[in-house]
């Protein structure tokens, strides 16, 4: 069991049946009384946010979570297929689990699934990520200016800000934390 000196931002816990994060936290002593920790709480699954406030002496369940190593595998019309490394079997992630993630995810990769039960509710990708430039303008000269960016899109879909140098064609490494351009990468 947690208590309430154990709240911090991202701790997961278990309200109403349901696994919830901390996104924020706050923790006010008033001159008389007890103690009051104000949380800012996201549930895991339906992605809803709402505030709570706990009083020292309030005891919590943590979350019964376990990340997973998976091997992504292909989309249908239900979702985004992943199979488990060990026991081969696959869960299936739909868009609101993934959100801007699925724009990184290229077959075959190596992702970590957060389960709750037997039912995948998250996903931590690899740092950074291999894609091609399907859509770029073209370079003009004279655009030699200093943090002069083009939008490019890339095979997944994903449309991000790169260097004027980048062209069609091109294999560029993305950040998946911040969806940003870090490099061309040598084929």
């Amino acid at each position: 069991m947690l208590t309430c000196s154990d709240l911090r931002k991202g701790t997961k816990l278990m309200i109403d049946g349901e696994p919830h994060v901390i996104v924020q936290f706050d923790f006010t002593k008033p001159g008389k009384g007890q103690a009051l920790y104000k949380c800012k709480l996201r549930n895991m699954i339906t992605g809803a946010l709402f505030d709570r406030t706990y009083r020292s002496g309030e005891s919590f369940e943590p979350a019964a979570l376990e990340e997973r190593d998976m091997q992504y595998l292909y989309q249908d019309e239900t979702g985004y297929v992943f199979m488990d490394q060990k026991n081969y079997e696959q869960t299936t992630l739909n868009d609101e689990a993934l959100g801007d993630q699925k724009y990184f995810l290229v077959d075959n990769m190596e992702v970590k699934i957060l389960m709750f039960g037997e039912r995948g509710i998250g996903i931590t990708l690899p740092n950074f990520v291999n894609l091609r430039v399907t859509m770029a303008e073209p370079w003009v000269k004279g655009d030699t200016a200093a943090g002069n960016n083009k939008p490019a899109t890339v095979e997944t879909g994903y449309t991000l800000q790169v260097p004027s140098f980048v062209e069609e064609g091109t294999l560029i490494q993305i950040d998946t934390r911040t969806g940003e351009y870090v490099t061309r990468v040598k084929e």
